[in-house]
């Protein structure tokens, strides 16, 4: 994680990145319509979209190498398939409890 980090930040210095504009809202308050409207994109919701995004990662891939990079998408694929598949307390709790 700190190597991405580190890369990320350097790659953002080489090429200038300018960065947006500090959000004024408290953006935890924000319906899903109004966040919209701000223009700030929103960071993945699951690890399966973090995963797909890290896949499409030049700069990732690069910072880790590519060994590294298909081991963790590998294994962090399979973790998300168990956690998938889990059924949680929460579930038994809530679908199940009547029975």
């Amino acid at each position: 994680a700190f190597s991405v980090l580190l890369a990320a930040g350097l790659k953002g210095i080489e090429d200038g990145y300018e960065l947006p504009p500090e959000a004024e809202q408290n953006l935890y308050r924000l319906d899903r319509d109004e966040a919209r409207g701000t223009g700030l994109e929103s960071l993945p919701q699951s690890l399966d979209e973090a995963l797909n995004e890290m896949e499409h990662s030049d700069l990732v891939r690069e910072a880790v190498g590519d060994h590294i990079f298909e081991w963790f998408l590998r294994n962090k694929r399979a973790e998300w398939a168990a956690y998938r598949t889990h059924v949680s307390s929460f579930e038994l709790d809530r679908y199940l409890r009547a029975w």
